[in-house]
């Protein structure tokens, strides 16, 4: 097989990848929606939080702006998830405030304004002081600080499910669906030989690869349990 053959089907794997990648992360953008259809109905936010969203529109918008020929160019697949989950984390956030009490509404908009004025200022930065290396370094470290935070809520959720034994808070098809993402962009991010894409998404499959494991021992043992009277003659 010639070069260019070998070339044309590294670049169709890497796409492919990337595509894949993206398709996951569409079901993530959507397993809000029932908490924001409860919300509408409700007409009111209850005792959810909404600093997920606000945490994840700045993960978006970091790593979108990585995703730019301006920083880094040839990952335009990392550009797309990152602008359409930027589009979803905004509109929950406006729902959000659309229907918080006026406290929460204030601190909210504030929040919103903050992840703004603080992606303006790394645009600003990267664009005004920095040549291309240099950009792609300080953005590509900026983005792996962002996703390695955003680890936070699936250790927590390992923590509840170990401590519970029980998985009730951890959706399977959830789960599945960090851990397809993840695989996806390492091996995105492999075929493309950028560390900024690979290690976190490895990182993010690791994890994820422990949520099923734990799923597929507690929801056995569950079922275990269930076959056994609760009261023994």
């Amino acid at each position: 097989m010639s070069s260019t053959a070998l070339s044309s089907v590294y670049a169709v794997c890497s796409d492919a990848a990337g595509v894949a990648g993206n398709i996951f992360a569409l079901v993530l953008f959507l397993s809000p929606i029932p908490t924001f259809q409860r919300i509408i109905r409700n007409e009111s936010t209850e005792q959810f939080s909404g600093m997920p969203y606000i945490y994840a529109l700045l993960n978006c918008l970091i790593c979108l702006w990585y995703g730019m020929p301006l920083v880094k160019p040839g990952i335009i697949l990392v550009a797309t998830v990152n602008s359409t989950g930027a589009v979803f984390q905004l509109i929950y956030i406006c729902i959000f405030i659309r229907y918080a009490a006026k406290p929460m509404k204030l601190k909210m908009l504030g929040f919103l304004i903050s992840v703004f004025a603080i992606f303006a200022l790394i645009v600003f930065v990267s664009l005004r002081f920095l040549d291309s290396p240099s950009r792609q370094l300080f953005v590509g470290y900026l983005s792996i600080a962002s996703l390695v935070s955003m680890f936070a809520s699936p250790l927590l959720i390992i923590n509840l499910v170990i401590k519970m034994r029980s998985v009730e808070y951890m959706p399977f098809p959830l789960s599945l669906a960090t851990f397809l993402m993840s695989l996806a962009f390492f091996v995105y991010g492999m075929f493309k030989h950028d560390a900024f894409i690979y290690v976190p998404n490895g990182i993010g499959t690791v994890l994820g690869t422990v949520q099923l494991a734990l799923y597929a021992y507690y929801n056995s043992a569950s079922r275990e349990e269930l076959r056994h009277p609760l009261i023994n003659p």
